[in-house]
């Protein structure tokens, strides 16, 4: 390895920051050596796992087991990591000195590229891939987004406000006017109830609609087993008692499964992960994975759910507070979101004050208030024994990007727990509602109290 790749490698073992920076712009194809590269995907594979940095054994062990290559390369390749010294470099200097060699190394394996497919000795690609080629290498930057030039880039932003968004639309009137229609790409939308409320029902209800609509759903789950979610999902899907689901004859289980493949061209993926466990590093990894292996790109994924995420950015273990950790994982959640073109929805629980609550508010918000500074949509689902009575949930509005939160601040929808379903109901359920909670939107409670005691006297 040269000196600059030396370097990085060091870096990656000594420097948590540096890593969490610099790793998801390095491939391991921009080392010229061998070694380089197995050392690279080691410490990658490491840090993806575990979420810390690799000790010196560690990589030893790692190495040990590598295969494909000589004794001699395991030799040299242990060398190397015994040699290394525990010095961390300047951090802004070895950041700026590892952008540009990725520049570099990108450019110069183009061209490579380039040429071989030019001298037409690629079989896969045709001379019409070299634009792009040289195009995405020249782009290589730590920094994707250079600005909007307001004076300059008048007709992008002219054809912004006068294109079509796309949206996800919801199977439930009163979701669809609160959204315009449904969920855009790029949008991180949240969930708000206690334990047992409904935050999964909901989003496996809002799934199984999607993929009714052919649309591709991706659905991450840190609570449940994968089996679990397939259960809740076939309860919805099938019209069938989730604690019947086990009762169904086989043939009638698959004639019934078959129906639903026959009414969509949507897939539905469902991925288990520990809790706490896995960051949006993994789930990126998780999109490759699928695309690559089962040429499958979500328009929608679903986490369930966001508290039980892990951070990319700082270690749970890590001297960091519930504030800066619960809002990191939101912000990461979002960038995924953008960098995929999807909208991401996911939950969080509210506090002990909040759970059981008739009138749950941003406070109520689990562990970080800074969550719903970041998310576009947020919502609160709220359960009473008067609405369990009539099988309704109630949904407040706490954040809306997509439209006036003060307009149907309020709604309820039909809820049929046996069934993992949420339904539509009669308008006039939505009266009392909309009605009572204006004045309460504008008078605290103690004011209420204060002019009831006003209007008392007055009447004395």
């Amino acid at each position: 390895m040269n000196e600059v790749e030396s370097l990085v490698i060091k870096n990656l073992m000594l420097d948590e920051e540096y890593v969490r920076k610099a790793l998801p712009f390095i491939k391991s194809e921009y080392f010229a050596e061998s070694s380089g590269k197995n050392l690279f995907n080691i410490i990658h594979k490491y840090f993806t796992e575990y979420d810390a940095l690799p000790t010196k054994e560690a990589l030893q062990i790692e190495v040990g087991q590598l295969t494909g290559i000589s004794d001699d390369q395991h030799k040299d390749i242990i060398k190397r990591i015994a040699d290394i010294d525990e010095e961390r470099s300047d951090y802004e200097w070895i950041l700026d000195t590892t952008e540009k060699w990725c520049k570099e190394r990108a450019l110069y394996l183009a061209l490579m590229s380039s040429i071989k497919i030019a001298e037409g000795n690629d079989e896969q690609r045709a001379t019409g891939a070299i634009p792009t080629i040289l195009s995405d290498a020249l782009a290589v930057s730590f920094d994707n987004h250079i600005g909007h030039d307001y004076l300059e880039d008048y007709e992008e932003r002219y054809n912004f406000y006068h294109q079509k968004e796309e949206k996800i639309p919801f199977d439930l009137e009163f979701f669809n006017k609160i959204t315009k229609g449904g969920l855009p790409n790029k949008t991180l939308n949240v969930a708000l109830a206690g334990t047992g409320v409904g935050k999964s029902l909901f989003m496996c209800h809002s799934a199984s609609s999607v993929l009714l609509q052919g649309k591709n759903v991706l659905y991450i789950t840190l609570e449940m087993a994968e089996e679990k979610i397939a259960e809740r999902i076939d309860s919805n899907l099938l019209d069938c008692d989730i604690q019947n689901i086990t009762e169904l004859p086989k043939m009638m289980f698959e004639n019934k499964v078959r129906r639903i493949a026959q009414k969509t061209q949507g897939k539905l993926v469902i991925k288990e992960y520990p809790t706490a466990s896995a960051h949006v590093g993994h789930f990126r990894a998780l999109l490759n994975d699928l695309a690559l292996k089962k040429s499958f790109s979500p328009d929608i994924i679903y986490i369930d759910y966001l508290n039980i995420c892990a951070s990319s950015r700082y270690s749970k273990l890590g001297n960091v507070n519930s504030y800066s950790y619960i809002k990191a994982i939101a912000e990461e959640l979002r960038g995924l979101a953008v960098e995929a073109c999807v909208p991401i929805v996911s939950a969080t629980q509210t506090t002990r004050s909040g759970y059981g609550s008739s009138d749950v508010d941003l406070t109520d918000t689990s562990e970080s208030f800074g969550l719903p500074a970041t998310a576009d949509l947020m919502f609160a689902l709220i359960s009473t024994e008067e609405l369990e009575e009539i099988n309704q949930i109630m949904v407040k509005q706490l954040k809306n990007r997509y439209n006036d939160p003060t307009i149907n601040k309020r709604f309820v929808v039909g809820i049929d727990r046996a069934k993992m379903k949420l339904y539509d109901v009669e308008q006039s359920a939505q009266k009392d509602i909309v009605d009572a909670n204006q004045v309460q939107e504008i008078l605290k409670p103690s004011q209420v109290e204060s002019l009831t005691d006003k209007f008392a006297q007055l009447k004395v």
